[in-house]
This record gives structure tokens, sequence and C-alpha cells, in this order.
């Protein structure tokens, strides 16, 4: 194993220990995006840092966005120009700190005529909404938009009705695998002393004699129950952020108002797109992405989602499920952009999230939609002295990061400036492999520089060179490096967000379970029994969401 890299085994045990055993500078509650951030921008500015979750890292909303790095074009026209600005900024330092994970990714908007013409005034609202985006930070990312013809925009989406097409508009942004990006932060965070651990819930927070936070009693879900000592508290729960509020203060703020984000895969082969296209809901004021998905680096793709839904949710926030009224919103807006009438059969995964829209951010008036909510972050602080992080999106989780940290070392009377900026995240790279193999080209994208350790795994043992998932690009290797480095402790962990193979393939990631189960249950010490539990269960989650797509 090469030793210049800067990889991280993962040992729990010894990470239990120093939870029980240290006093923290700031312990983080919640692993998402903007948790994971957190400890990250504390870890580098020098604080003794600890971020507890309950499930897996990124096994909320932080997996199930669209996985856009982008600043929001249709963010400028609700007037947020701030807000697009700084999400371009952030844009361009991720794209710098993980070049390996982010891609810059076209967008297209067709514009579609009216009887037989093209609307002058949509044509020029739209290029002054882009000559707007580009100015304020579009530009950083070496490209501006354009104008393009009705045939050239045909090429890019050849499954669309080409006597409606009349032009398109061509953009630039950017995409990431939104679960990597998460654990390369843990791990990150990690390489700079803090102690991250999932799989392990708060229970309470704690307070001294004052009454300020303390701490809290967390229960990890291999052990007894025991408290972490920290002179500030960080809630980073997202959507479950008022139930830590709670623990603290007694009382539910009901300061966070979900809203419901559906995604479909489809085939690729039923759309055709090779960039991402924007397309309206019929009869919405809304707008949908199709996303090219998993390439096969010749022009062509095997999936393309599409997603996503804004809409306001009511239900519990623990497993937001992908109803039948969801799917058909989704299907209606793909089949009135193309011609190929995709139906329910054939999306081949669906995934649902909530994103941890802040009811009031400034004194803004509550809107009766959620996609009119505004996406801005809120820092705010409890009598107690526990600071909340809510809001916001995953393009700007470093920034959120930022002022959180900046409030805690308020709150701790110390001074030490922020490094996230322009710290890479591990595995960073700006070289690309000089190979046309699918299989180094995958490895480079997920891992950079340590796709290395993948291919020294392979050459120790040639068998995790073979195909984990059939008809999916990983390799057996992906789910061993997923154990030993990356955490994961479920078969859940690995087919959801080590690999992303079940918001792709479901079917395929249920026909591959047991396999992947054997693959690393030496490594999780697990029996034949704990094998077929881990299979039971992933299949039965698995069938839930069939049967919720059935429902109203």
């Amino acid at each position: 194993m090469s030793k210049n890299l800067n990889t991280l085994v993962s040992n729990r045990e010894a990470d239990l220990q120093s939870l029980r055993s240290t006093q923290f500078d700031v312990l983080v509650v919640g692993g998402g995006v903007t948790g994971l951030g957190v400890a990250l921008d504390a870890a580098s500015r020098g604080l003794k840092v600890a971020l507890v979750e309950r499930d897996d890292f990124a096994s909320g909303t932080s997996s199930k966005s669209s996985k856009l790095i982008h600043g929001g074009v249709r963010y400028l026209q609700q007037g947020e120009v701030a807000l697009v600005y700084e999400a371009l900024h952030e844009r361009h330092r991720l794209k710098r700190n993980a070049p390996h994970l982010v891609q810059t990714l076209p967008f297209m908007i067709p514009i579609l005529k009216r009887d037989g013409v093209v609307s002058r005034k949509i044509a020029r609202a739209l290029g002054t909404a882009l000559w707007m985006y580009d100015l304020t930070g579009g530009w950083r990312i070496g490209k501006f938009h354009r104008r393009l013809n009705a045939d050239k925009a045909f090429t890019h989406l050849p499954t669309m009705d080409r006597q409606r097409l009349g032009s398109a508009y061509l953009y630039f942004d950017a995409m990431a695998d939104d679960a990597r990006v998460c654990l390369a932060l843990a791990r990150t965070a990690k390489s700079h002393g803090a102690v991250v651990l999932n799989y392990t819930r708060v229970e309470k927070i704690l307070h001294d004699e004052n009454g300020q936070a303390s701490g809290a009693v967390v229960k990890p879900y291999d052990t007894e129950a025991f408290a972490i000592d920290a002179r500030v508290v960080v809630n980073a729960a997202g959507v479950w952020s008022d139930e830590v509020m709670t623990s603290d203060a007694g009382k539910n703020p009901d300061s966070i108002r979900p809203a419901k984000g559906v995604h479909l895969t489809v085939p690729w082969k039923m759309v055709r797109n090779d960039l991402a296209v924007v397309i309206p809901v019929p009869g919405d004021r809304r707008s949908l992405f199709l996303v090219p998905w998993i390439p096969n680096y010749d022009g062509t793709y095997q999936y393309t989602y599409v997603g996503t839904t804004d809409t306001d949710y009511q239900g519990p926030i623990n497993d937001p499920q992908c109803t039948s009224v969801d799917i058909n919103y989704v299907l209606k807006a793909l089949n009135a952009a193309v011609m190929t009438n995709i139906s329910a059969d054939d999306v081949t995964a669906v995934w649902s999230g909530l994103r941890p829209l802040v009811k009031s951010v400034s004194g803004e008036k509550i809107s009766s939609r959620t996609a009119d909510l505004s996406r801005r972050h809120k820092v705010s602080k409890s009598k107690s002295g526990v600071i909340t992080i809510a809001g916001g999106k995953l393009t700007t989780y470093r920034k959120m990061a930022q002022d959180t940290i900046d409030e805690a070392l308020a709150q701790l009377q110390k001074s030490a400036k922020c490094k996230t900026k322009n710290l890479k995240l591990i595995g960073a790279t700006t070289t690309t492999p000089k190979t046309n193999a699918k299989s180094a080209m995958h490895l480079a994208a997920r891992f950079g520089t340590e796709a290395k350790l993948i291919d020294e795994m392979i050459a120790e043992n040639p068998s995790l060179g073979e195909q984990l998932i059939a008809g999916l690009p990983y390799l057996k290797a992906e789910a061993v490096f997923a154990v030993k480095y990356e955490m994961a402790r479920t078969l859940d962990d690995v087919l959801s967000r080590r690999t992303r193979a079940r918001i792709i393939n479901r079917r395929a990631s249920v026909a591959s379970a047991r396999a992947v189960a054997e693959l690393i249950a030496p490594l999780l010490n697990w029996g034949e029994q704990e094998v077929n539990n881990q299979v039971l269960a992933y299949c039965d989650s698995c069938a839930d969401e069939d049967r919720a797509a059935l429902a109203v």
C-alpha cells in the first residue's frame, strides 16, 4: 500500500474511545454536507472537533439532491442576486478544491415555438437572465452562454419534437455526486484531527450549572450510551434541526419547513440527451432538469435522471417516499418534452429527499409555495448557546460552515482564520488518466488520487477488479474500500451511498445484494445470520419504495 497517499483507515473503536475521553471545542450534530463542512472548517482552524450522525453520512437530504453545483438561474428571477453571486463563487471554489468530484456540465434551455414562431420577448428575457448569470460569477467556469439554432439544439436532445423547437440557449454549470462530496468532507475532516462517527444518535443535549450547552449524551448502535464533553454544540441536523432544538430547549421552535424533491432515473436511450436540459412542467411555473448520468466515454450514457419537484411536505421526515402522484408529475413533464412515451414501467429508480428550508430568513414573507422560499442559510443561537445552521443548499455548504464556525469562535472567545476557501479535499487531483479504459476513468472521477489504492487492491486480489453489480460500472474493490476507508457499516451504505446503485437501477442492486453482502461480511465480522439480516433489510426497504410508488 502506498504510504504517500492521504488515506485514513476506518477505526470505529478508536473513534468511540476518543469521543468518551476528550473535551471537544465543538460537537457537531448531523452528518450531512452542512455538518461535515462545519467539522472540516473547525478542524482545519485547529479546534478539537467531534461529529456524530445518527444514521449514515449523507443518508438524508445530502444524498438525494439534484447533484448540481450551481448558482441557480431561476433565483435571479426571484431577485436573489446575492445568493446566486455567493453560490457561483462557491461553485468555483469546490471545483478547484475537489476537481475529481466536480465536473463542468453544459445546460440547454430550449425555446419552443408557439404558432410556428419564437417569442422574441421570451428569447430576449432568457438572454438577459443568462448574461446576468455569467456576469454574476458564471464566467468563472471559463465559458459564457450562447444561442443555438434549432438544428444544433436538436442534436443535443434528438427525442424532442423538432417542429416545436425554435432555438435554445446553452450555458454552463457543474455537477457532483453529492454523497461522495460528503464522504470526502468526512475523511478530510478526519485528516485534520476531527473525530467523525456515523450511526451514533444524540439522545440529549447536556447543560452545565449555568444552563449552557456542554455536550450531549449519545447512543452508538454498537455500544452503550455515554456523554460527550464539548464547549460548543452545533446543530446541523437539516430537516431534523427542530428535534435537536427540542432536546435543548424543551420545546419545538417549528423553524423548518420541509420541501419534498423527487427524482426519477430512466434509461438514457429513451432520452438521448448529451447535456443537461431544462424542461418546463405543463400547467406549472416550474421546470425540471434532464441530466445524463453514467457516461460510456463515447458520447453516450447509460441513464438520465429527471427532477426535481418542489412541494410542501407534511409527512414523516424520516422516510419521505416517492408516490405515484410524484412519478406522474415528473413523467408528465418528461413526456411533454420528448416523444418516446416513457412510462412508470421504464423508471429504473426513484429518490426523494427533503430540503430544510427556513420558514423566515431576515424577516421575509412566508410564501404558500416552497419553490418561492429563499435558499439562503441562517445561523442562530439558542439561550443555552447551541448554534443552529439551517437552510442553504448543497453548493453553498462551505460558506455556511464558515459562518457557523465564526459564530462558534466568538462563543469560545478564540480567533482563527477560515482555511477552507483553498483547502483541497482528499483525493483532489488536477490530472486526468491518460487512458481510454472505462474503469480507470470511472475510478478517477470517484476517487481522484486514491484510485491508486483501488488499483493496488486489485493487483493483490484480481477478483476485486470484477464487476460489483451487473450493468453498472462499480468494481468489487470499491465495496471493500467503502468498508476499510469510508466508514460503511451496512449493505445499504454500500449500495445507496458509497456506490449509487440503488438510485440508478434499484432492481439491479437488489439482484446483487447478497453477493455484495457476502463480499464485505468478513471485513465487518458478519456471520451468515447477519448477512441474511442485511440482505432482508435492504430488499424490504427497496420493496417499500415500490409499494409507495403505487400509492396516491
